[in-house]
């Protein structure tokens, strides 16, 4: 604080400096004289001369030559408020760019992941990446990130033939996309030595990255590229904060869809897949008849899958059962030999929270570990009881109807203990399935608090509590029917990029203005431009979801979101940061789209006729392709022209990223869906293995193991406008 003795001048400075609103002086009245030789102002104690405030150039305008102000200076919480810099130019010794050099760290070829990094470097707050050099990170205006799923490297290379490019057996399309695995580094695009279809490529990047898609070598899987890419990975200090795992928060805009039960309940495929014991109704009808039970199993008395509907006269208007009886069941078990555990608990929870059934059974076998510590069972609650599993199956055959649904959390153990088979569950290990697919499952303990934000299964000498498990499948799935089916489809443990943009995204000073000095939060606005419903998948979460039903829509959606509304009402005016956006038609062309499996990356789902449509714009007047050009050729041209259309649309200092998520998957789903079917006839009880019409050997294991290796082979293009 200024006292009597600093003077009345520097009284009013002070005052004035720290007034919060803003304040206009005039350049003429400015405290103190003209500088000296030192460039010092002068003082004065004449309170006459000194009634003014600030010397009005601001350094930009020093800077720049060009002070506009007419000799005024804006004042803002006491500081000048001072200009943004100037877009540089591209011969500018401060535009930005992105790098790569032979003495970059890298070992491997980049992953999905390693471009989304990137992304969250250049705006937020990821780390700097290793494998390329991010040069003024702060000039940087937007990113446009352009998934095309159909993409190979094969394309690229020199003499191809498109006319032939498919005509090849599985194995020669996979020797065509395994390439050794010390060929990681990026390849330079000349643009002489592409096919012409693919020319414009080299005119906006300047190299070819083989990128690999996320998967799981041991189980060989293929993990979603567009949930890799739009979902980040939290910090370290985020996930060590708090102490437990991040409730899930709704999307910005969420609403709610009241979603019948019914609709989450597990398909045949499902239940045989995750090992799911066999129910005669489950069986084509011709094999019913002829279906045995394994000693000591049981079904309950369904005789036909349609026996579970029930008319909509029946059904309370708004009901979630939609007029099912609805039980969670949770089993304990103890160890009854090597590898082998028999039930020693039962515990059914009815839809309205009561308790139907809570049972402790004594097994067959005596009991060589009561796993006290998991199961909660020990032998002085064990010796009095004379209640048997052939008890328990008795009162279950009596309360399970064709009308009843079963809830649970990896519902095949329970029923597997239970020596029991009934063909409607609803299991939230498959309704909230684990982030690196299956068959890994999510633990009941990090489900209840992520989704629920309960501590549940604490340990101690109580072990587990099966009431309590049971009810909280049964809060899981009130949850999800209340939210809808969207709600937690896509949550993994990370964070959703466009969210982190939101949250996270830097201003900097070039960029952001003096309140961003320093790299203060400020957010990123953004936008999804996809093929059908966006806001059914992580897009939900974008500042702007634009839907398209074409390429062409999804061309005028990107320069759209760049470029913003005239008015701003949808797009903010001059567009938004971050563009996330989507090409498919060659993804159907190629046939890559499955269209029998909806995936919650493919809510829209893919056109009636995806050839067709693919190549309509490369027809003529009467349909007919144009001669001499094959479907393929004609679509590639088309879509380089439309990415080229993209990139001359883009302003300056843009960062440009196009990439294909995958290799070629046909073979992959080929193979996974013998798998399947095998899995399907040997489970059958009473098949033979060598009467199955499916053989699974370590030949078929090995040939899928090479189809997901070649599936997971894709490529990327970075570049700066």
């Amino acid at each position: 604080m200024p006292t009597a003795e600093d003077g009345p001048a520097t009284a009013i400075a002070a005052t004035t400096t720290s007034n919060e609103d803003s304040v206009v002086a005039n350049a003429t009245d400015t405290v103190g004289g003209a500088p000296d030789s030192t460039g010092s102002p002068q003082t004065h104690t004449s309170v006459e001369t000194s009634s003014s405030l600030k010397r009005s150039s601001t350094h930009d305008a020093d800077a720049d030559g060009d002070d506009d102000n007419g000799g005024w200076q804006t004042i803002e919480r006491g500081r000048p408020k001072k200009k943004l810099k100037k877009v540089p130019n591209p011969d500018s010794n401060r535009y930005p760019g992105i790098h790569f050099s032979n003495q970059a760290r890298l070992n491997a070829k980049i992953n999905v992941s390693s471009l989304r990094d990137l992304i969250l470097y250049i705006f937020a707050d990821g780390p700097a990446p290793q494998w390329v050099s991010v040069k003024h990170r702060p000039e940087f205006r937007k990113i446009v990130t352009i998934m095309v799923p159909g993409l190979e490297e094969a394309m690229f290379k020199a003499n191809v033939d498109f006319s032939k490019y498919n005509n090849v057996t599985p194995d020669e399309a996979i020797e065509r996309a395994c390439t050794s695995p010390d060929d990681y580094y990026p390849r330079p695009l000349v643009k002489e030595a592409l096919p012409e279809a693919l020319q414009p490529f080299a005119d906006m990047f300047p190299l070819l990255w083989p990128v690999r898609a996320p998967g799981d070598d041991k189980y060989a899987r293929l993990h979603s590229p567009l949930q890799t890419m739009l979902t980040a990975p939290l910090n370290k200090d985020k996930k060590t904060s708090g102490g437990g795992v991040k409730p899930v928060t709704d999307p910005h805009g969420w609403k709610d869809e009241r979603t019948r039960i019914t609709e989450f309940l597990a398909t045949t495929d499902e239940m045989l897949e995750n090992g799911f014991p066999l129910h005669p109704a489950m069986l084509p009808e011709g094999e019913r008849e002829n279906f045995k039970d394994p000693d000591g199993w049981v079904h309950t008395k369904v005789d036909r899958l349609e026996d579970n509907n029930v008319p909509e006269s029946e059904i309370e208007q708004g009901s979630i059962t939609a007029g099912r009886q609805v039980y969670a069941l949770d089993c304990e078990m103890c160890m009854t030999g090597e590898a082998e555990y028999s039930l020693t608990r039962i515990s059914m929870v009815a839809w309205d929270g009561e308790v139907v059934l809570d049972e402790l059974v004594k097994p067959d076998k005596p009991i060589i570990d009561y796993v006290t510590r998991f199961s909660g069972i020990t032998k002085e609650m064990l010796d009095p009881v004379t209640t048997t599993l052939s008890d328990i199956q008795k009162r279950l055959l009596d309360l399970l109807t064709p009308r009843t649904i079963l809830v649970g959390h990896s519902l095949d153990s329970d029923l597997k203990a239970l020596k029991i088979a009934h063909p409607f569950v609803v299991d939230t290990s498959i309704l909230f399935p684990h982030p690196r697919g299956p068959p890994l499952k999510s633990s009941l303990k990090y489900l209840a608090q992520k989704y629920l934000g309960r501590e549940i299964q604490k340990g101690g000498v109580a072990g587990h509590d099966s009431i309590e498990d049971a009810k909280t499948c049964l809060d899981l799935i009130k949850k999800k029917c209340e939210k809808g089916r969207a709600w937690a489809a896509n949550d993994v443990q990370g964070e959703n990029l466009f969210r982190r943009l939101a949250r996270a995204g830097v201003a900097y000073r070039a960029t952001g203005g003096p309140e961003a000095t320093g790299g203060i939060p400020v957010g990123k606005t953004s936008a999804a431009v996809d093929w059908g419903d966006p806001t059914r998948s992580a897009c939900n979460a974008a500042t702007v979801v634009i839907p398209c039903n074409s390429d062409a829509e999804v061309e005028a959606g990107v320069i759209r979101a760049v470029k913003g509304d005239p008015d701003g009402l949808v797009v903010p005016g001059g567009g938004v940061d971050f563009v996330w956006a989507r090409m498919r038609e060659l993804e159907a062309l190629q046939g890559w789209w499955n269209r029998n499996k909806l995936s919650p990356d493919a809510a829209g789902g893919p056109p009636p006729t995806p050839a067709d449509q693919a190549t309509a714009a490369h027809a003529d007047g009467n349909g007919n392709a144009k001669p001499g050009i094959s479907a393929l050729e004609a679509c590639l041209t088309t879509l380089s022209q439309r990415l080229k259309r993209i990139h001359d649309a883009l302003p300056p200092c843009t960062a440009f990223i196009v990439f294909s998520g995958s290799g070629d998957p046909r073979e992959m789903s080929r193979l996974q869906a013998l798998q399947a079917q095998f899995r399907r006839e040997y489970n059958t009880p009473g098949s033979k293995w060598d009467q199955l019409s499916v053989q699974w050997t370590d030949r078929e294991d090995q040939a899928l193991r090479r189809a997901v290796k070649a599936a997971r082979c894709g490529i990327g293009f970075i570049g700066v406008k």
